[in-house]
């Protein structure tokens, strides 16, 4: 049985990436490494403007979250391809400036959600989904890379230390999935956090040992799709809202302190 705190415990914000003060998508060009302003680095994208990749919209959020002003969506197009690579990307990394969001223990938290009436993910092609560089945790969708049998997976998976599957379930559409990564940086330990639409967080996975290394700017909120032979490109869209960080005891009500 997970193990679950009250909905309503205190904990202290330490970055919000909630999108409340955004006017649009294209606030996050205000960022440059030059002027490292807002709460996001935006660089990790394709050719096009920012708004062929990132939307923001109040329907974009889990609307069971109260605190969001609106949500954003993640969109994989045939231009979405970073500095040379061969994989499709759209990621935006936290930015602080005192916050430190790589020590002790730490709340990483996010909802997810797709739709199947318009661009959903592909189940044939890895999805590489809010990791870490080092890929310590991480949620991965669709058929995972070296995976035998089948040619599609259709599960939502929690990750630790790039393959190993700690947790699963089948990704529906329209279902938004609350996470929360449990991260001891001291104790080089994760654990994970989980509900739907607007049920508190429960702890599905107690911590286990990995080897929790970050330098502070190095989450990835976002998608990395790695390449299939056999299988093209198709435009694909992720949701999310409820994007921070925290320390103290967990918040357990969706959309956070």
């Amino acid at each position: 049985m997970g193990r679950c705190t009250s909905p309503f415990t205190q904990a202290t914000l330490l970055w919000d990436g909630r999108f409340n003060d955004f006017t649009s998508a294209a606030d996050l060009n205000k960022w440059s490494w030059s002027n490292q302003v807002g709460p996001y680095q935006y660089y990790i994208h394709g050719s096009s403007p920012v708004d062929k990749y990132i939307s923001l919209s109040e329907t974009f959020k889990n609307p069971n979250d109260t605190r969001s002003r609106q949500g954003a969506r993640f969109t994989l197009d045939s231009t979405a391809y970073w500095n040379g690579q061969n994989m499709r990307r759209i990621e935006l990394i936290p930015q602080t400036k005192e916050a430190t969001i790589n020590k002790g223990k730490v709340f990483y938290h996010f909802s997810i959600m797709m739709r199947s009436d318009k661009n959903p993910p592909s189940v044939n092609r890895e999805h590489q989904i809010c990791f870490f560089e080092n890929h310590f945790t991480e949620l991965k969708s669709g058929w995972i890379s070296g995976e035998s049998g089948g040619t599609g997976n259709v599960n939502l998976q929690w990750m630790t230390n790039s393959q190993r599957s700690g947790w699963k379930t089948e990704w529906r559409a329209g279902v938004w999935h609350n996470v929360a990564y449990e991260i001891d940086f001291s104790a080089n330990k994760v654990g994970l956090w989980h509900s739907e639409g607007g049920e508190p967080l429960k702890q599905v996975v107690a911590p286990v040992s990995v080897s929790t290394s970050s330098n502070g700017a190095d989450w990835h909120l976002g998608v990395l799709e790695l390449p299939r032979n056999g299988y093209s490109d198709t435009t694909e869209d992720f949701y999310f809202s409820g994007v921070y960080i925290e320390t103290g005891p967990i918040t357990t009500a969706i959309g956070g302190p």
